[in-house]
């Protein structure tokens, strides 16, 4: 059996170089790591996540916890954590909480001490267990801020606001907001920039109760907004998949979009190209979301440093989902002046 310091001979460098070389090749020169990787393949050796923790004190793995893999908002993110670390010589420990802080928790346990750090995605924890989960090992959240961590952040939020405006500009002033899933932080932050937007453009959010991530929960909605007495002439999504619902739950009710209804998502993920027309979106970076959270748990910051905060910018794509309103409609004429609203749930 061929052991590491095998290696370490036959390339010429000590047992410790040889060691991070194939566990932490960013540490070692080029010339010696391409030396030791060339010798370690020769010889059929493969250092193990045990053998590289007892000798470097690192795995080479990073656990990421996400809230569903159903959404295809996620996997990006998990991509772009999953390529630097594979170009490094590690790997990823793949977490699902179904949205459950008490399964956020478990699988914090269960992976703490096989990793050298964590990505929580969207985590739903409150702030006090997640510096909790920092006081064991390097954590970072994507799409969530918590105070003393770092954390990574696609700007969807800001987004949301050109989207509004977007719509006001059209036109619409009557305008509902469908968010989701129950209890997402993301989801406070987007609804709060869409209620401030449409305020301070003299129209009405009619703010949805929140839904799942999931295309039957389009369906329904569609159903609510046609039973509607004063009919809404815009809906911004919080999901893609939710939207593509709402596109066939609104076709089967005879609306047409943009038409009778504009429609407006915000993510851009691949899905939106299923719908026709085409669907008017931010587009979310969101594999460099994850690449930057990869940066940032591998990453030892300096001593009573803040902890580093990244912001993703997004961008509005305008397609054909969105028009002015229809004449004869309750749509007011194009955005002239801003004034003051009120917003009401639905």
């Amino acid at each position: 059996m061929v052991r590491l310091a095998d290696v370490a001979r036959a390339a010429g460098v000590s047992t410790s170089t040889a060691s991070r070389a194939l566990s932490r090749p960013d540490m070692v020169a080029a010339e010696t790591r391409e030396r030791v990787s060339l010798v370690a393949a020769e010889m059929g050796f493969r250092l193990n996540a045990t053998a590289r923790a007892l000798t470097t004190g690192h795995t080479g793995l990073v656990g990421v916890i996400v809230p569903t893999l159903a959404n295809p908002f996620f996997p990006p993110i998990v991509t772009g954590v999953q390529q630097p670390l594979t170009e490094a010589g590690g790997n990823v420990l793949l977490g699902v909480s179904d949205h459950s802080a008490d399964r956020e928790r478990e699988l914090v346990h269960q992976l703490g001490p096989r990793v050298d750090g964590l990505i929580l995605v969207a985590p739903v924890s409150p702030d006090a267990a997640l510096r909790s989960f920092a006081e064991r090992l390097p954590v970072v959240t994507v799409d969530r801020t918590a105070p003393g961590l770092p954390g990574v952040v696609v700007d969807t939020p800001g987004g949301v606001t050109k989207l509004m405006d977007h719509l006001l500009g059209l036109g619409h002033r009557r305008i509902a907001y469908l968010g989701g899933p129950p209890g997402s932080w993301m989801d406070r932050q987007r609804r709060k920039a869409a209620l401030t937007a449409v305020a301070d453009g003299g129209g009405e959010l009619i703010v949805l109760d929140p839904v799942p991530p999931r295309f039957d929960a389009g369906l329904a909605t569609a159903e609510h907004l046609v039973r509607q007495e004063t009919p809404v002439t815009a809906v911004m999504v919080y999901s893609s998949y939710v939207l593509l619902g709402l596109f066939m739950g609104l076709g089967s009710a005879g609306l047409r979009v943009p038409e009778d209804i504009s429609l407006a998502a915000s993510d851009d993920l691949t899905v939106i190209g299923m719908t026709q027309p085409g669907s008017t979106a931010l587009h979310v970076p969101l594999q460099e979301a994850g690449s930057e959270a990869c940066r940032l748990v591998r990453e030892t910051p300096a001593a009573g440093s803040r902890p580093p905060r990244v912001r993703i910018a997004t961008r509005l794509v305008v397609r054909d989902s969105t028009a002015a309103p229809p004449s004869g409609s309750t749509r007011t004429p194009p955005l002239t002046s801003r004034a003051p609203s009120r917003a009401r749930k639905s």
